[in-house]
């Protein structure tokens, strides 16, 4: 099995939520959407199932959702 690939995502704060994040990495479409993956348990956080839509993510965290996985990381200096 091929390792996955983690595409970094900068934000320009120091936190930001994880419906937000979904949403702003283009992991999905709308916030519904967000709400609906997140309750039903499909993402995991730092290799953790995560079920909170307003959990706070810091630079260094990951996202995956599916086959697909998201890093926090700062903006472009």
């Amino acid at each position: 099995m091929a390792a996955q690939r983690v595409r970094d995502v900068p934000i320009s704060s120091e936190s930001i939520r994880l419906g937000q994040f979904l949403k702003y990495a283009g992991m999905i479409d709308s916030g519904a959407d967000a709400k609906g993956v997140i309750v039903d348990g499909l993402v995991r956080v730092n290799d953790a199932v995560e079920t909170r839509r307003g959990r706070q993510l810091r630079h260094g965290d990951t996202v995956q959702l599916g086959d697909q996985t998201a890093r926090v990381t700062g903006s472009p200096a």
